[in-house]
């Protein structure tokens, strides 16, 4: 069925930024990377208005098989594409989908670029050189993923286009998936952190009354009233201001004799290593030691 530059433009003009007159004219690939960069940033879809009339024709056109040995044109704007979605993907992983590693990631978004159109690189090589450049740059993401469009460029080539076409369905199956690899991780990421902060925010009236009530207890014990802090769980008081200390020490990961420099300095490493927005994926543990390390270091 022969395709209209008439509804290309309508369906870019509509709904462009999922790539749907992609979808309509045959380029999945490039739809599923329009999906997922909602149009390339925007920059992209805009930059399709230029390119519509050329893809209508080949898409009404015979199929066109490459010359042997033929190399495609080192294109910027397809270079550009794939050092930014590649690191796009990266932060992607590294941020909400921590058991994908983030040079698979940025492998994989380097690789549908490379495959938008009749184009397509070498994929094995891709992936060794995503892993190689982490590695190197000490997982920079930027870095990897310029190191891997690099050897994607490198090894550019032709596709030859599939004879006969897959039917729609099946097309809009395989679109479906690729979504749900991408966004499903993200979607259970996002529900997990409005549960922590949920959590969060349930307990901080309780968090609230027992503020006062330490602060009031320190208060006596400076004056001499008492002589230590109640613990939880123990009942009754405890043992004193020695037994308290010898645990905050160890908390802190410290011992007697410990100078108070020793203090701050691990009391710095230890609150950065478990402040809660670096813990994401391990919110709760990371909550309950960063109150214990304040409680320690107070």
């Amino acid at each position: 069925m022969a395709k209209s530059l008439v509804v290309a433009l309508g369906l870019w003009a509509l709904g462009g930024l999922l790539g749907l007159h992609h979808v309509y004219l045959g380029r999945d690939r490039h739809a599923l990377l329009w999906i997922l960069t909602l149009g390339g940033f925007g920059a992209g879809w805009l930059w399709d208005l230029w390119h519509l009339p050329g893809w209508v024709a080949t898409a009404n056109g015979p199929p066109r098989l490459p010359e042997s040995g033929a190399v495609p044109i080192l294109s910027p704007p397809r270079v550009a594409g794939q050092l930014l979605v590649g690191a796009y993907f990266g932060l992607v992983a590294a941020l909400g989908i921590p058991w994908v590693p983030p040079p698979l990631a940025v492998a994989l978004g380097v690789l549908l670029v490379a495959s938008v159109g009749d184009q397509g690189t070498n994929r094995s090589r891709v992936l060794v050189a995503a892993f190689l450049s982490s590695l190197l740059f000490q997982g920079g993401l930027l870095p990897t993923s310029l190191a891997t469009t690099a050897v994607a460029a490198w090894h550019r080539r032709f596709e030859p286009p599939r004879d006969p076409p897959p039917p729609l369905s099946a097309r809009l199956c395989h679109l479906g998936l690729g979504v749900t690899a991408f966004g499903a991780p993200l979607a259970w990421g996002g529900v997990r952190g409005a549960l922590g902060v949920a959590g969060t925010v349930l307990t901080l009236p309780l968090r609230m009354g027992v503020l006062p009530l330490r602060a009031g207890w320190a208060l006596l014990e400076g004056l001499g009233v008492v002589g230590g802090a109640p613990e939880v769980g123990r009942g009754g008081t405890g043992s004193g201001a020695n037994e308290r200390r010898q645990r905050a020490l160890e908390v802190l990961g410290l011992h007697r004799g410990c100078s108070a420099e020793d203090i701050q300095r691990s009391y710095r490493e230890l609150v950065k290593l478990w402040h809660p927005d670096h813990n994401r994926h391990r919110a709760q543990e990371a909550e309950r030691r960063f109150i214990e390390l304040q409680e320690a270091y107070e």
